[in-house]
């Protein structure tokens, strides 16, 4: 019984719930106390194809867990690495479309609420919930998260 309580990344509050009460925040934030900041429309075209690309992106990403039978979140145990698919070129393909979700919103509505909310987002994610990611999938699975961890990137580029 202990076993199954320890074998999940010690991550307190679900990544999911945390970019949604941002992207709701940034949004009311945004009706209420509203920061003049004019685009051109083709930066807003840009933040258009930003939220289409996290949303691809995303679907992407979960439909590798759903084919590996694997779970999605963090508080709960994973039984094997995934390493094909989008997730052979990024470690966190879900968390990127997450912050590029974010960004796309604020290139696209022009409410700076949601470039805050980003990068608050990508440091928190970065910090604490990929961290703690990576410490239980070392412990879990040894030399093959490194090997993995070696050759994919957390993020995309670095």
């Amino acid at each position: 019984m202990q076993d199954k309580i320890e074998d999940k990344a010690k991550v307190k509050i679900n990544p999911l719930k945390f970019f949604v009460i941002l992207l709701v925040l940034s949004y009311i934030l945004g009706l209420f106390f509203n920061v003049n900041i004019l685009f051109y429309s083709s930066v807003n075209f840009i933040g258009f194809f930003f939220v289409l690309g996290s949303v691809f992106i995303f679907i992407l990403s979960v439909k590798m867990f759903f084919l590996h039978k694997e779970n999605l979140p963090p508080s709960t145990p994973t039984f094997k690495i995934i390493k094909t698919g989008i997730y052979s070129y990024s470690r966190n393909p879900i968390y990127l479309s997450f912050v590029c979700f974010q960004l796309g919103m604020f290139l696209l509505f022009e409410n700076i609420y949601y470039l805050i909310s980003s990068l608050i987002l990508f440091l928190w994610l970065n910090l604490r919930v990929i961290v703690a990611e990576e410490d239980y999938l070392e412990k879990k699975f040894n030399d093959e998260y490194y090997r993995y961890k070696n050759n994919v990137h957390r993020w995309f580029f670095f």
